[in-house]
C-alpha cells in the first residue's frame, strides 16, 4: 500500500505550521509517528475552537 503524495504534503504543511518544525525535521519522522503528531494536533486545535 502506498500513501498519497498529497496526503504527506498535507501532513507535512498541518505539523510545520502548528509546531513550526522544519522541513528536514518532520521527514526524519516514521509516517506512524508523523501521522500521529497532526492526529494530536488537531484535537488540541478542535479543543480549542470549543473552549472559545
Amino acid at each position: 500500500m502506498t500513501y498519497a503524495t498529497d496526503r504527506v504534503h498535507e501532513e507535512i504543511a498541518y505539523i510545520a505550521y502548528h509546531f513550526h518544525w522544519s522541513l528536514e525535521d518532520i521527514l526524519d519522522l516514521e509516517h506512524r509517528d508523523r501521522r500521529r503528531y497532526a492526529e494530536q494536533i488537531a484535537s488540541l486545535v478542535t479543543r480549542a475552537t470549543a473552549e472559545r
